[in-house]
């Protein structure tokens, strides 16, 4: 199924939760936020949370610098 990540079309399995996404396009962060539709996805949400043909997921990973 296709769904837009931060912008950019993808596609991804049928049935894809926020956690598998995550697993799969944020490697060696553990500091990240996630938005379905612009609606925020709690992490203890993220396993139950399947994504839908057409979703628009905002990814957002934390980074130190200065």
């Amino acid at each position: 199924m296709q769904i837009t990540i931060n912008g950019v079309t993808a596609d991804v399995a049928d049935r894809t939760t926020v956690a598998a996404l995550i697993r799969d396009r944020v490697e060696g962060r553990s500091r990240v936020a996630v938005a379905v539709n612009t609606g925020v996805v709690p992490r203890s949400q993220w396993e139950a949370t399947r994504l839908r043909p057409g979703d628009s997921i905002e990814l957002l990973a934390a980074t130190a610098g200065g």
